[in-house]
């Protein structure tokens, strides 16, 4: 009896690929479906202790002794603390039937939720795992501006410390709201896509740099934080390298940064000017997508784009600017220093308030 190894059928490899393929994928729909049945009991719980607070008076102590029986019930189990079941009572309160909005099929058409039946009845909650549902009810009061944040999440896969930083950083306000001259220089989808990864302005707080810094200063230390700056641009921004070198008929060309980004499948030029937007930054940086289109760009990849990071601009001169340029470029502020964000607290009360709320109710249910 020989003791090699047996032989295998020719298409063996492509077939163990796409078994791995489809256990990996019935596990990732388990994690989803196992998520989507806690969203819903934590709904449905929220819910009856929201309901017998109202009908039956249920004071403080009824939701202490539940806590303490659920956990004795189920030792094994997390999220039953009396805080967790104050946040299954806000979730039920803000959003009966776990949507952040209510929205009709046209609606829904317009964020871009595919027009399945299955899809279109799926509350968006229960797309999101938990205490990413708890940062959107805690941090925002408006229900559209939920429902927004929910999306981009959902979209992004953002972790929660994410959505808690783009919530602060009022990302709603800045998204898409750079100067450009896409819908001019790009075909249709493309502008729009392209548009929607721009901001203004850029928070570079996080750099620890003051006002008067010089552009050298922002490029390197932009580097340095490259986590904290690929988040500031967004999702889908791949960096290539600072300075890039570009030679044109013997001369060398610098470039600030180079990026790729995956979603446009196109290479992106940022910028940087520690001064006020001149339009001569506009031609230079012209020059620069010009040259990555002849020299770098590949056959399959979209048009380049630029983006200019200065201190300040004026709208309208960037507009005129922007106007008689060939590529398509954007233009937005960046703030080294900036004032904190309006505050986005909302009417709600805190969960902070809610447990000193009960726990008055508590101490006056334990007086005689």
């Amino acid at each position: 009896m020989s003791g090699s190894a047996p032989s295998l059928p020719s298409d063996y490899a492509a077939w163990l690929t796409s078994v791995k393929q489809r256990i990996a994928g019935a596990r990732q729909r388990a994690l989803l479906s196992a998520n989507e049945e806690q969203i819903r009991l934590y709904h449905d719980l929220g819910r009856d202790i929201l309901e017998r607070q109202g009908r039956e008076g249920w004071g403080a102590k009824v939701i202490h002794h539940l806590s303490a029986d659920l956990r004795a019930a189920f030792p094994s189990m997390k999220g039953l603390s009396v805080r967790n079941l104050l946040y299954m009572r806000l979730f039920a309160e803000q959003c009966p039937v776990r949507q952040f909005v209510q929205q009709t099929a046209a609606q829904s058409a317009l964020l871009g939720v595919q027009q399945s039946g299955a899809q279109l009845s799926q509350p968006i909650a229960d797309q999101l795992p938990w205490f990413h549902i708890v940062t959107l009810l805690t941090k925002l009061k408006s229900p559209d501006l939920r429902e927004w944040y929910a999306r981009e999440a959902i979209s992004a896969s953002w972790p929660r410390d994410t959505l808690a930083i783009q919530i602060k950083n009022q990302l709603h306000l800045r998204q898409g709201a750079a100067v450009s001259n896409f819908d001019q220089r790009l075909p249709i989808p493309q502008a729009g896509l392209a548009a929607q990864i721009l901001k203004d302005p850029y928070h570079f707080d996080f750099l620890g740099l003051g006002d008067d810094a010089h552009e050298r200063d922002i490029e390197n230390a932009l580097v340095r934080h490259i986590t904290r700056f690929l988040l500031e641009l967004g999702a889908g921004f791949a960096f290539l390298g600072k300075q890039f070198r570009l030679e044109v008929a013997g001369d060398e060309f610098f470039m600030d940064l180079l990026f790729y980004h995956t979603r446009l499948k196109c290479y992106v030029v940022v910028e940087l000017k520690a001064q006020p937007f001149k339009p001569e930054h506009a031609g230079q940086l012209n020059f620069y997508l010009s040259a990555v289109d002849a020299q770098i760009k590949a056959p399959d990849d979209k048009p380049t784009i630029g983006l200019l990071l200065c201190k300040t601009k004026n709208r309208l001169v960037a507009e005129y600017a922007l106007s008689g340029i060939d590529k398509p470029i954007g233009v937005a502020d960046y703030q080294l220093v900036r004032a904190l964000p309006e505050p986005l607290d909302t009417c709600l009360p805190s969960i902070e308030e809610l447990e000193f709320e009960l726990s008055r109710e508590l101490d006056n249910e334990e007086q005689p």
